[in-house]
């Protein structure tokens, strides 16, 4: 997905749901952050989105935007309506949010994960794909690793987990050569 895909899905879920807002807290989010993400982290053609004051019209979004709706056969990407709760997050995400706002999305607002948020959720879901996205955003020097840790000390997971993704996070970053 390109910034400017990011931004007509903005425009239209909130057109779909009847909101000022959404807020994008899947792989997609990077493109708030980083326009020009490196393309292996843009791969994804879809969007997680949920209206801000609506959630509950996440459904809606779904069945007009989502995977084999029209808006996906017309455009080759789609949004996924999800729930707040679809990802784990470290405490205080919420106010370090970037907005994605402009022409393109008549003036609504992409509130998107900032990208110590959105690796975070990556290594709690833990699937291939999210572990991939992680290390290549490791290994194009996207995030801090010293950051990444903070974030998981304020999230709310089990002991077992945090170690696990602890040593995730060290991985990835001293394949990318990084130590902060």
């Amino acid at each position: 997905m390109k910034r400017d895909q990011l931004e007509h899905i903005i425009r239209a879920a909130c057109a779909i749901a009847d909101d000022d807002a959404v807020v994008v807290i899947g792989s997609q989010a990077i493109l708030a952050q980083y326009p020009d993400a490196p393309a292996e982290l843009t791969q994804s053609l879809e969007a997680d989105v949920y209206p801000e004051h609506h959630p509950e019209r996440a459904e809606l979004i779904d069945g007009a935007l989502g995977e084999l709706s029209m808006f996906h056969g017309t455009f080759g990407y789609y949004a996924d309506g999800v729930s707040e709760r679809t990802a784990t997050l470290p405490s205080g995400w919420k106010e370090r949010l970037i907005p994605v706002r402009n022409h393109n999305t008549l003036g609504k607002t992409g509130w998107c994960l900032e990208v110590h948020d959105l690796l975070i959720s990556k290594y709690i879901a833990g699937r291939d794909k999210d572990l991939r996205f992680a290390a290549a955003a490791a290994r194009h020097g996207l995030a801090s690793r010293n950051t990444l840790l903070e974030r998981l000390a304020g999230t709310d997971v089990d002991a077992v987990a945090r170690d696990r993704i602890r040593l995730l996070i060290d991985r990835d970053h001293a394949a990318a050569g990084t130590k902060k």
